[in-house]
Parts: structure tokens; C-alpha cells; sequence
């Protein structure tokens, strides 16, 4: 099998995808977290196509990398000039990148349409960019941009423009499925055709995933012969986005036997993926395969049944190799085999027989029906298993609590206040507080009365807080009435939990999420002290 590189864009082509912006501090820490990684080509950017690329290149001349080649991307020379007085080549030899990667027009639609150029003039531009540019820099990498559109539509002379890049000297041509609309099938003829026209030659794949096919279609290609794929992290990219790299790559490590970045390099896929999310300021999709947070989740309990005897009956790869862990949630699909893999994760030894197993069981599968998702809130599950181990926790014990909201003119910022009463160590303590709201005056008057008795409550904070209106919840009745679930995460100087709380007053809901947040932070150090 072909010795297969990646080709990262995330930091071009990845950038264009809605919702995504980059500084150029951000580019520089993605391409480092790349480079960490194992991937052998990093795309920077477009050179003068905006302040941030340009910046960026002239940052980067500053760094060095283990692993990756710094490339900048442009495009062949514009049709009313040559190549020595082209502005974008010009610009591509100033980043002073070891590889250039320019694309060119190989569907004869673009070519006479949207350049308004002769077909023949089109192939003069591919053969005078890629040769004024070899005779000037390391290496040049040809994008054969809309190669499988117009290898349906022209064959022959999509196949002629590949031969104009390699003639002039380009060290590797790719095959672009610019539209993303092209088949596997599809794919797999348009390669045998390049495979068997430019043999020896090398080329690559660069995908987009408008038909969802970006990954299937960029292995096809390796499986072929193709010995690059271009992608990005993620999958992060114009329109539907690109080939994702965190799937492409374990696919080719694990499952052809491919070794693109190594055993080693592949267990940091996760940490990786998660990197570039935080650093574009995005959610990580938690059902993306191999490295999202759900990919090695399981929640029915013949499911957990099984993985428990042999984790190989629900999971096609070890979540380790990727770096990612395996999860079993609770909700009212789990089992008992779900309670005691929980309960061992958070070191409680049951036994299946246990009675204890079987209360704690119908008493999840009842609040779940009424709104509770334990699976997304392990520490509000830790405090209900020791309740029902008869080990409850005995800080404080609530007595009262009153809010009031007030808001004395339109454009004025309502007032908020909330009064708390606690028992904590024989001791009732009755103290206030205003807060940004009712929520954050609640925490801020509980934690007043507790924080005299246990002082390490000054270290929390609240990281995140989320809620959610319930359909179908037990007693719903719709609308503004309708139950709601709030979840809450919490976090101190060295770790971070979430705790959970279901009520049709959003309040009461939160009081909850807020009483298990305290009441697991103080049970965490006792135990760690002890």
C-alpha cells in the first residue's frame, strides 16, 4: 500500500465554513496543535487575500515544526498577464512556504465561463504557474479544481490539464470534488482513469461533503492509489464542510493498516479535535465518529451487558487507540448492567444481587420519566447512589428560601434578591443577598451562610448553565408551565462537575442544580482529606 500524507486546510479552506473566524494568534496555536499531531502539510492560507493571512505568514516565519510542511495556497496566474508579473504567484513566493499549492481550472465549463478564456489558454496558464513556481520553491502541489465534474463532463481534457501541471514540473496533482456532488463509484472510475493515464505519477484526493461523502470518497481514492488526502479537522469547511481529517485518519490507521501519523500520534486525535472547536469557538459535535463525545457512549442495557464480557460486541475500535474514552449512560432504557458499571467508574463495588441495585434502578427510570438525564450530570448521580447506599450527605439542611424580582422602569435592570434559611452544624443561618438574576442571588445567599463553616466554597465557580423546556415530561402542561430541566456546571481549582434540576419552576429547578453542585463540592474534599 501506497505511503498516504495528510494535508491539512483547515486553516484555508476549514476557515471558510460559517460561524468560523480565526485570528492570527488562533492560527498559529491550531497549527502548532496540527503539527503535535503528525500532519505532514499544514495550509496556512490564501497570501493576500486578507489582513489575517497575511499576517499570519508573516508570524509563522518565526516558528519552527517537527513535523508539518508549511504550504500557502493561491490560485494560477490571471489570463492578461504572465506569471513574473502576477500579484498572487508574487505573493506566494513572499510567504516563503517550503510548498506552494496552486489550483486550476480542469472543468472546460469553468474555463470558458467563468474565466471567459480559450480551453487551450487555460492549459497555458496551469503549465506557466506550476513551472515559474518550481523553479523557485521546494515543492508545488497542483489542486485540480472541479477535476470530477469535468471528468464526467470532459474527460479528455480534464485529463489534459493534469497533464499540463505535470509536464511543468508539479511534484503532486490533486483530484478535487470542488462540489462536493460526485458518488464513490464515481470517484473510484475517475481515479482508475488517472491511475492507469499518469502511471507513477502521484496524486491525492481533496473532498467536499455536500453528498456526505467526503470521507468514503477520499479513501476510495487511497484504496486506488492516491498516496494524499487534503482535509480538515472536524470536517470544518465551506458550504457542508470538508473530507473530515478525524475521521480519514483512523479509518486509514485501523482499518487499512495504513500508519499516516502512528499509533502514538493517533491517541491525541481527540485532544485535537476538541482544541480546534474551543479555539473556533464551537461546540464539539458529540456524535462525530471515532473521537465526539456520544462515539463510544452506550446506553441500552443489553448493550452495557455485553461490552462489559467483551467490549469488541458494541464497539468497532478501542475508544483508547483515538484517545477517547468509553461511557455508559443512565436513563430509563438502562439496566442493571449500566448501575454497576456506573457505580465501579465512580468506585462503589455492587453486587447485581444487591437490593440496593434494583431501588436505585426504578427510582432513575421514574425521574427520568419525569424529566432527569443523569447520563449529563455524574455528579447529581453520585449524590442519589449514596443516598440510596443509606450514606446521605449531612452538611446543611434547608429551611426556607424566598425570592423577589422587582423592576421599576423599562429600560432599568430588574432587582433581584433572595433571603435563605439553613441549618448547618446545630446552627440556623438566615442570610441575603441581590444577584444578577434569581439564580445568582440564591447561590450567592446560600453560599454567604455556608461559606463560615466550610471556607473551600470560595474556590467554586459556576462554568455553565443550561436549561431546557421538557415535552412529554410527567404532569406537563405546556407552554410557559411546562416542566424544564437545568443543568449546571461547576468547576474549582482542579476539577469540574455538573449537577442537574427538574421542576416546572425554573427556580426550583435551579435551587436543586445548585444545592447538589455545594453539597458535591464539600463531599469531594472530605474525601479527599480523608
Amino acid at each position: 500500500m501506497t505511503n498516504v500524507t495528510i494535508y491539512d486546510t483547515t486553516l484555508r479552506d476549514g476557515a471558510q465554513a460559517e460561524e468560523l473566524n480565526l485570528t492570527t494568534q488562533d492560527k498559529v496555536r491550531i497549527a502548532h496543535k496540527l503539527d503535535e499531531l503528525g500532519i505532514h502539510y499544514i495550509e496556512g492560507g490564501w497570501p493576500g487575500s486578507n489582513p489575517t493571512d497575511g499576517k499570519f505568514f508573516d508570524e509563522i516565519k518565526h516558528h519552527t515544526f517537527e513535523n508539518a510542511k508549511l504550504t500557502a495556497f493561491g490560485s494560477t496566474h490571471l489570463a492578461k498577464t504572465t506569471p513574473d508579473k502576477d500579484p498572487n504567484l508574487a505573493g506566494l513566493l513572499e510567504a516563503e512556504t517550503p510548498v506552494v499549492t496552486i489550483f486550476g481550472k480542469t472543468w472546460d465549463l469553468h474555463a470558458t465561463t467563468a474565466l471567459g478564456i480559450e480551453l487551450p489558454r487555460n492549459l497555458e496558464l496551469i503549465a506557466n504557474s506550476v513551472a515559474y513556481l518550481k523553479a523557485r520553491v521546494d515543492e508545488v502541489i497542483f489542486d485540480a479544481e472541479h477535476f470530477f465534474d469535468g471528468f464526467k463532463h470532459n474527460r479528455e481534457y480534464a485529463l489534459e490539464a493534469l497533464a499540463a501541471a505535470l509536464e511543468a514540473g508539479a511534484d503532486r496533482i490533486i483530484l478535487c470534488d470542488t462540489n462536493g456532488g460526485t458518488l464513490t463509484g464515481e470517484v473510484g472510475e475517475a481515479v482508475k482513469a488517472v491511475a492507469a493515464r499518469f502511471p507513477g505519477a502521484s496524486f491525492g484526493i481533496h473532498a467536499h461533503n455536500d453528498s456526505e461523502l467526503a470521507v468514503a470518497n477520499s479513501i476510495e481514492a487511497v484504496r486506488l492509489g492516491a498516496s494524499q488526502v487534503q482535509g480538515t479537522i472536524n470536517g470544518y469547511g465551506e458550504r457542508c464542510g470538508n473530507a473530515n481529517l478525524c475521521s480519514v485518519i483512523p479509518n486509514l490507521e485501523l482499518k487499512l493498516g495504513i500508519g499516516v501519523i502512528g499509533a502514538e500520534n493517533l491517541k491525541r486525535l481527540r485532544l485535537t479535535s476538541n482544541f480546534v472547536s474551543e479555539i473556533a469557538n464551537l461546540r464539539p459535535f458529540m456524535r462525530q465518529p471515532f473521537v465526539g463525545s456520544s462515539a463510544f457512549a452506550h446506553k441500552g442495557g443489553i448493550h452495557v451487558s455485553a461490552i462489559l464480557k467483551d467490549s469488541r460486541t458494541y464497539e468497532h475500535v478501542t475508544p483508547q487507540s483515538v484517545g477517547n474514552v468509553q461511557r455508559v449512560l443512565l436513563s430509563d432504557q438502562a439496566g442493571k448492567s449500566n448501575i454497576l458499571f456506573k457505580a465501579r467508574e465512580l468506585g462503589y463495588d455492587l453486587d447485581k444481587n444487591d437490593p440496593t441495585v434494583d431501588r436505585l434502578l426504578k427510582e432513575l427510570k421514574q425521574k427520568e420519566s419525569m424529566g432527569y438525564e443523569y447520563s449529563v450530570a455524574d455528579a447529581s448521580f453520585e449524590l442519589v447512589l449514596r443516598e440510596a447506599l443509606g450514606k446521605p450527605l449531612d452538611y446543611f439542611h434547608f429551611r426556607h428560601f424566598f425570592v423577589v424580582d422587582a423592576k421599576r422602569e423599562e429600560d432599568a435592570e430588574p432587582f433581584t434578591e433572595a433571603t435563605v434559611i439553613v441549618d448547618v452544624k446545630g446552627q440556623q443561618e438566615h442570610t441575603a443577598a441581590t444577584g444578577m438574576g434569581p439564580v445568582n442571588a440564591l447561590d450567592r445567599a446560600l453560599r454567604k451562610g455556608l461559606e463560615r463553616f466550610y471556607p473551600r466554597l470560595g474556590e467554586i465557580r459556576l462554568l455553565d448553565f443550561k436549561v431546557r423546556v421538557l415535552s412529554g415530561a410527567v404532569r406537563d402542561t405546556g407552554g410557559t408551565a411546562s416542566f424544564v430541566r437545568v443543568l449546571i456546571e461547576t468547576g474549582d481549582k482542579t476539577d469540574r462537575w455538573t449537577t442537574m434540576g427538574v421542576s416546572h419552576n425554573i427556580i426550583e429547578a435551579s435551587w436543586q442544580a445548585v444545592v447538589d453542585a455545594i453539597n458535591y463540592k464539600l463531599f469531594k474534599d472530605e474525601s479527599a482529606e480523608a
